[in-house]
C-alpha cells in the first residue's frame, strides 16, 4: 500500500470499477479491439485522432501515431494487458465525446463476439467483497460496460456467486456519457442515497476513473493490479487529481480499513480483523516488454555524412493504396504465369513466409492476418513469393504499378515531426537521400504532395524502382545514389528503412543499417526476420521505433570506427 491521503475517511460505500479491478474480462475486449479498430475509416474516426501535440504522455502520442498508421493496438499494449478501452478511446480522441460514443458504440458490436469469457481479477475477490458487506460497507459498481454485457458477466463469474453482492450497478447506458464523465459516480450516489465525500470511495485500476472520481467529489482509490510502477503512476496524476490511496491487491485495501479503523473505531459493524478472509494471492503480473537488444542507447556508429531513407512506411504512409492494388493485382499472376514462380515451402524463410505462399497460390489474395498487420511492403511480399527469381518479381512490380495508379495520391506524413528531422539533419551539414521502389511516376507526385507543400528542397538526391536494372534488396540504388553524391560507399552512410529488403540492400552496399521499426515488432519477431544465419546473414546495426529515437541516435552517435 503506498501513500494514503490525510483527508481519506473511512468509507461509507466502495464503488468499484468493473473490468481490470473486479474482473478479468481481458480476452473478450482485446479481442473486440482487434475487431473493431480496422474499422475506423469507415467510422469516420482517423480524422479524429487526436493531433499529436495534444496528447497528455508520451505512450498516448505512440499510441496514436500506432493506431494511425495500423489501425490495431500497439503490440506493448497487447503483450502487457494492462490498459482498457476506456484507457484507450480517452487517450486517442481527447475530449472528442461524439467520436468517443461513436467508438464505444462500434466496440459494443464487437463486443457481443466475445463477450462472456470473464473472472475474478484478483483469487479470493469474492471473499473480500463478502468481508465488506460483513463490516456493513455498501458496495455497489459504476462503469463503462452496457447492462446487456455486464449483467450475463455478473451472472456468469465465479458460477454466479457475485449477483447479490451489489446493491446498486450503475452502467453505460444508464447515463449520456461515458468516464471521465463523472455521470456514472453521480448516478450510484443517487441511488445509494449518499452525498459526495472522501467517505464514498471509487476503486478502479486507470488515470480515467481517478479523474472521474475527482469530478465525482469522491474518493479515488487506485488499484493496481496491473503492476504499474510507482513512477509511471506518478506521472499520470497532478496533486489535484491524484488518488487518496494506492493498492496493490485486495490484502492492501483490508489493511486499509483496519488502519482507518483505528481512528473511526465505530465506523463498521464488524471490525475488518474480525470478517477478514485468509490471505489470497496478488493478481499475477504482466509478461515483461523485451525491448530489440539492437537498442540506440548500446550500439556505436559512425556519425553520418550521408542519410538515406526508404520512403512508404518509413517517411511517409501510403498503406491504404498499397493494400488496395496488391489486392487488385494478385488475380493477374494466373495470366501473368506467376503462380507456378512462386518459390517452394522449404525455401522460404519463415513458416509464416511459407503460409503466405500457400494462401496466395491458392486464393490469390494477401492472407486476413497480413491485412491487419498492415506492417510488410509490396517488395518484402514479393521477395517472400518468389526469392531470387528477379525476373518474376519485375513482372510483378510492372503488374502492382497498373493497379497502383488507380489507387495513388493520399500520402501523409509517417509521424508528425519527420519533416522537423529532415531539417534538422541538413542543418548539421548531412545530405539527405531517397531510395524506394516505388517508380518515379509515383514518388515524384507523392513527394509534392505530402503535408499538402511537398518535401522536394529536403532531399539531395532521390532514387526510384526503374532507376536502375535491379530494385532492393539489391544494393544497385543504394550505391547509384552514393555515386551521384560523389561519396563512397561505407559506414558513414546510413540507410534508414522499415523491411529486411531495406537491411539486406543497406549490408550488402557496405552501408549503416538503421531498421526503422515503426511497426512494433518485438524482439522475438525480429530474431526471426534477422536470424543472422549463413542463409539470411543480414542484420540491422541498430533498430530505432520512432523519428525522436533516431534524431536522438544521430546526436549522441561517435565519430570514429563502429
Amino acid at each position: 500500500m503506498d501513500r494514503v491521503s490525510e483527508d481519506l475517511k473511512a468509507p461509507e460505500a466502495l464503488i468499484f470499477d468493473w473490468h481490470g479491478t473486479l474482473v478479468d474480462t481481458h480476452d473478450a475486449m482485446f479481442s473486440a479491439m482487434e475487431d473493431m479498430l480496422p474499422q475506423l475509416e469507415e467510422l469516420g474516426l482517423v480524422d479524429e485522432l487526436l493531433p499529436e501535440d495534444q496528447c497528455r504522455t508520451e505512450d498516448d502520442v505512440r499510441l496514436v501515431r500506432y493506431i494511425r498508421i495500423f489501425r490495431r493496438l500497439h503490440p506493448r499494449i497487447l503483450a502487457e494487458r494492462r490498459v482498457s478501452r476506456t484507457d484507450i478511446f480517452n487517450a486517442v480522441f481527447g475530449d472528442n465525446t461524439a467520436a468517443k460514443r461513436i467508438a464505444h458504440e462500434a466496440y459494443n458490436e464487437a463486443y457481443r463476439r466475445y463477450f462472456g469469457q470473464v473472472g475474478p481479477f484478483q483469487p479470493g475477490a469474492y471473499e473480500y467483497l463478502s468481508a465488506l458487506r460483513a463490516m456493513g460497507v455498501r458496495l455497489a459498481v459504476a462503469t463503462n460496460r452496457s447492462r446487456e454485457f455486464l449483467e450475463k458477466e455478473l451472472q456468469t463469474v465465479d458460477q454466479g456467486r457475485w449477483k447479490n453482492l451489489f446493491e446498486v450497478v450503475v452502467c453505460a447506458d444508464d447515463v449520456t456519457e461515458y468516464k471521465p464523465d463523472p455521470q456514472v459516480i453521480t448516478r450510484a450516489l443517487a441511488k445509494l442515497d449518499l452525498r459526495a465525500g472522501t467517505d464514498v470511495w471509487y476503486v478502479g485500476d486507470s488515470y480515467v476513473d481517478m479523474l472521474t472520481a475527482h469530478r465525482a467529489g469522491v474518493a479515488g482509490i487506485f488499484y493496481n493490479g496491473a503492476s504499474w510502477e510507482p513512477d509511471r503512476i506518478e506521472s499520470w496524476f497532478s496533486r489535484r487529481d491524484a488518488p487518496f490511496a494506492i493498492l496493490e491487491d485486495f490484502e492492501d485495501l483490508m489493511d486499509l480499513l483496519a488502519l482507518l479503523e483505528r481512528s473511526e473505531p465505530e465506523k463498521f459493524q464488524y471490525s475488518p480483523a474480525d470478517v477478514r478472509p485468509g490471505p489470497f494471492p496478488a493478481p499475477a503480473r504482466p509478461e515483461p516488454w523485451i525491448e530489440p537488444d539492437w537498442h540506440p542507447a548500446v550500439v556505436r556508429l559512425i556519425r553520418p555524412e550521408i542519410v538515406l531513407f526508404d520512403w512508404h512506411a518509413t517517411l511517409v504512409d501510403t498503406l491504404d493504396a498499397m493494400y488496395h492494388a496488391v489486392d487488385d493485382m494478385f488475380p493477374d499472376f494466373h495470366s501473368l504465369g506467376l503462380m507456378q514462380r512462386m518459390v517452394a515451402p522449404e525455401d522460404s524463410k519463415t513458416p509464416e513466409d511459407a503460409k503466405l505462399v500457400a494462401h496466395v497460390r491458392e486464393f490469390a489474395r494477401l492472407h486476413p492476418k497480413v491485412k491487419a498487420d498492415r506492417k510488410i511492403s509490396r517488395t518484402d511480399i514479393f521477395e517472400v513469393l518468389f526469392g531470387d527469381d528477379q525476373d518474376a518479381k519485375q513482372i510483378a512490380h510492372k503488374a502492382f504499378n497498373r493497379h497502383y495508379r488507380n489507387h495513388y495520391g493520399t500520402v501523409k506524413a509517417y509521424e508528425a515531426r519527420v519533416r522537423d528531422v529532415l531539417e534538422g539533419l541538413r542543418r548539421l551539414d548531412i545530405q539527405v537521400g531517397v531510395i524506394t521502389n516505388r517508380d518515379r511516376e509515383f514518388f515524384e507526385h507523392e513527394l509534392a504532395a505530402v503535408e499538402d507543400t511537398g518535401w522536394t528542397e529536403l532531399f539531395d538526391v532521390d532514387v526510384c524502382g526503374d532507376d536502375t536494372p535491379l530494385r532492393k534488396p539489391h544494393p544497385d540504388q543504394l550505391l547509384l545514389a552514393v555515386k551521384k553524391l560523389d561519396y563512397a560507399p561505407d559506414p558513414s552512410v546510413w540507410y534508414v528503412g522499415d523491411s529486411t529488403t531495406d537491411v539486406i540492400a543497406a549490408k550488402r552496399a557496405g552501408m549503416t543499417s538503421v531498421f526503422f521499426n515503426g511497426a512494433q515488432w518485438d524482439l522475438p519477431w525480429l530474431n526471426r526476420i534477422f536470424p543472422g544465419t549463413h542463409k539470411h546473414p543480414d542484420k540491422p546495426d541498430v533498430v530505432v521505433n520512432d523519428f525522436s529515437e533516431f534524431w536522438a541516435l544521430v546526436l549522441a552517435c561517435e565519430t570514429g570506427p563502429p
